[in-house]
């Protein structure tokens, strides 16, 4: 990974209003184009983080996508070694492996499939039509986690 590492952080709007309107509905069953809401210890404070993120189930395996590159929760991640998704009021404990870049491309290729209109910003240019080369030139500055669900 280079020196510094690809971190887009969200805005006021983001932030403020529509993660909170996301992790809100998730709260309550509702979710958008499969969103849920991310629990993971964190790694100074111990205390539970939440956060909206998009789950993509391919292949059989469910994975985590930072389209947003390596933000907090990917950090918190990393040093818990997994969390709990919840939707609803109901939530699921998993571990987490995180994917090596020569393996994203084909999972980059499926998350930008579903949610390319959300997040394709954060893939400067590179989309799900992209080549392998091309997607694995961004793999790096985007984390990805596989989850094993342990309940």
């Amino acid at each position: 990974m280079s020196s510094k590492p690809f971190v887009k952080r969200p805005g006021w709007f983001t932030n403020k209003v529509l993660n909170r309107a996301v992790s809100w509905l998730s709260r309550r069953g509702i979710s958008l184009a499969g969103s849920s809401v991310l629990a993971v210890k964190g790694r100074k404070s111990g205390e539970w983080r939440r956060t909206p993120v998009n789950p993509l189930t391919h292949a059989g395996e469910v994975y985590l996508v930072a389209a947003r590159g390596h933000v907090q929760w990917t950090h918190n991640m990393r040093a818990a070694g997994g969390g709990e998704m919840f939707h609803g009021k109901r939530g699921r404990r998993f571990t987490a492996t995180e994917v090596p870049d020569a393996e994203k491309p084909e999972i980059l290729r499926a998350y930008l499939r579903k949610w390319k209109w959300e997040v394709g910003a954060f893939f400067e240019g590179v989309g799900p039509d992209s080549s392998d080369e091309e997607l694995r030139s961004v793999a790096e500055r985007h984390p990805v986690f596989r989850l094993t669900y342990t309940g």
